[in-house]
């Protein structure tokens, strides 16, 4: 079990502080890679929970490679997201105030093959984004509409 199914068990449903990495990954045509969950169907770029002792460096890494299989070279933080914009519940009651580190990244190899937490995956411009994209993914996305950082 990882960190936070530990943390789950005394806590219930109450509301845990949580801090990862989201990476959004762009190909060369500049889509990004959305990968669609199998617990709540939203859709969002690869990314999750940092484990104890783990940088966030390294979450950003193994996040992709144990949600898309690929692996990813020359990370840069782009920008940190906090607050009410950040707070989730998970269908099964869950609650969690992210504390979400962005690492873009065009520098990856392998093909795309989903874990057991995701039903699909496709690439998508900024202008295209599909419905269904998880609300705490939303402000990552605006961020990068309104800037000049490219993905």
């Amino acid at each position: 079990m990882n960190h936070l199914g530990e943390l789950r068990k005394p806590a219930g449903h109450r509301p845990l502080l949580t801090v990862g990495a989201t990476v959004p990954v762009a190909d060369p045509e500049n889509r990004l890679l959305l990968l669609k969950r199998s617990d709540d169907n939203y859709g969002g770029p690869p990314g999750g929970a940092t484990e104890p002792g783990e940088s966030l460096e390294e979450t950003a890494r193994r996040e992709v490679f144990e949600e898309a299989g690929l692996k990813i070279e020359n990370i840069v933080l782009s920008n940190v997201f906090s607050g009410k914009e950040q707070e989730y519940r998970y269908p099964n009651g869950d609650k969690v105030h992210i504390v979400t580190v962005v690492y873009p990244c065009r520098d990856f190899s392998g093909e795309v093959q989903l874990s057991n937490e995701h039903i699909e995956s496709g690439w998508f411009g900024l202008s295209e984004m599909p419905e269904g994209v998880s609300p705490v993914i939303k402000p990552i996305f605006e961020q990068f509409k309104k800037s000049s950082v490219r993905t």
